[in-house]
């Protein structure tokens, strides 16, 4: 075998390994964007439950409002019919 045989048997080597490693980040780079879009659409899927609970919420909190301003209301006829019934009965006598 002469020199340059060595010296391009040698060089083949070198780049098919060049090769084997290229092609092993290239598999990894894959796997890695694979594992950022996965992780993508679960965010993407925790943000939209998130949303739904804030809406959840968001009636909840309306309702409660509602009643607190009926229950504001019923105190003031409460009371109105209370000094209604005081000032009623202080006539009376």
């Amino acid at each position: 075998m002469t020199e340059q045989e060595k010296i391009n048997a040698e060089v083949q080597m070198k780049l098919a390994l060049q090769d084997a490693k290229f092609n092993a980040f290239v598999d990894e780079m894959r796997e890695f964007k694979n594992e950022m879009r996965d992780r993508d659409n679960q965010r993407a899927e925790d943000i939209r439950e998130i949303r739904q609970e804030l809406k959840d919420m968001g009636k909840h909190v309306r309702n409660l409002a509602i009643t607190s301003m009926a229950a504001v209301g019923g105190m003031f006829v409460a009371v109105g019919a209370m000094v209604a019934t005081v000032i009623y009965s202080i006539l009376k006598s």
